[in-house]
């Protein structure tokens, strides 16, 4: 099975969960910026949480399916359609053979997620399909898709084939049909433009003057337009240390809040250094996460503390929904589940 790029869109890339095991090496984690979308989109047509996907932003890609294919787009509404079926997010879909997927505006978030039956089957660099943009390895040839590329589909799951059948009853492989159920919104990624995320005390929050540490949850700031997936900067109201303080270079993670000399925060993402020696002033909550990565250049956000213990119970909560989603939906076919 295979999917022709036709137009790849603003920035279109293979991303899976990433790296992490590679990292004492000097390899950037990378994978998905969204991966609760990702692994909900996974969820969707019956893959593996950790299979490849496309990931889209702002501006998504033309994609013809060779074959009829089941997909699922989560994240962003990038207002995609095939033919004259619109195609919501958080819904799986049946596609018919030969028809093509567009997207139109953003209309809520920045970032898109492509979730296929099978997967997209690119070769693993490093135990991964991820994308590094920067080094150029991994996904489709190191880069990001463009026209004429001709991506394979790894082979359905059994549950994949079950979503599929539910679907193909309704239309007869004529348009495009889409499964009146969902993902319930405890594992839909919030893509509000001024989002509260949750803040765990950094190893150097100490370090920050008395007024800036209340600027840094008193405030909001502005997605710089110079973010990318290896870091968010944000502008705003400028914080300060103490004193001058040289640090030795230390492990950073998806989600630190670091603060260079300047004034204004970085947030490192998906695609950040292994190490860094700015003060580490914060570190966001896994589950918020994706509400960052939702976010683009000029969009707001405000930070607020948690504790080590809320920030691991809001996990754990979410990978709890997560769990109970994955087992409804077998459930939910056997009870006659089909499309709209």
């Amino acid at each position: 099975m295979t999917l022709r790029v036709l137009t790849g869109g603003l920035q279109t890339t293979v991303q899976d969960l990433g790296r992490p095991l590679h990292q004492h090496q000097g390899i950037p984690g990378g994978g998905a910026m969204d991966r609760l979308a990702m692994r909900v989109g996974n969820l969707l047509v019956g893959n593996a949480a950790g299979a490849a996907t496309l990931e889209t932003t702002l501006i998504g890609p033309t994609l013809k399916f060779a074959e009829e294919t089941l997909i699922a787009l989560t994240g962003a509404d990038l207002e995609a359609a095939v033919g004259a079926t619109q195609i919501p997010p958080w819904h799986p879909a049946l596609v018919p053979s030969g028809a093509t997927l567009r997207f139109g505006r953003a209309l809520r978030g920045c970032r898109s997620y492509i979730a296929v039956a099978g997967g997209i089957d690119v070769p693993l660099v490093f135990g991964s399909r991820s994308t590094y943009l920067r080094a150029e390895f991994g996904g489709f040839q190191g880069r990001a898709l463009h026209a004429g590329d001709n991506l394979a589909l790894g082979e359905p799951s059994s549950l994949s084939k079950r979503i599929a059948g539910s679907l193909r009853t309704v239309t007869n492989g004529q348009a495009a049909s889409v499964a009146r159920w969902s993902a319930g919104a405890s594992i839909r990624t919030g893509t509000g433009e001024e989002p509260f995320v949750r803040l765990i005390r950094g190893a150097h929050t100490d370090l920050l003057t008395e007024s800036s540490v209340a600027a840094l949850v008193g405030s909001r700031f502005r997605i710089s337009a110079s973010s990318d997936r290896m870091g968010y900067r944000l502008d705003g109201e400028s914080l300060s240390l103490r004193a001058p303080t040289e640090l030795l270079s230390e492990g950073v993670a998806f989600g630190t809040v670091q603060l260079p000399p300047g004034g204004a925060p970085i947030v490192l993402m998906a695609d950040r250094q292994t190490t860094g020696g700015y003060p580490r002033i914060g570190e966001v909550a896994s589950v918020d996460l994706g509400l960052i990565a939702q976010l683009k250049p000029g969009d707001h956000l405000r930070f607020r503390f948690v504790s080590l213990e809320e920030a691991q119970a809001l996990y754990l909560g979410c990978e709890h929904d997560l769990r109970q989603a994955e087992l409804a939906i077998p459930f939910h076919l056997s009870r006659g589940g089909s499309a709209s």
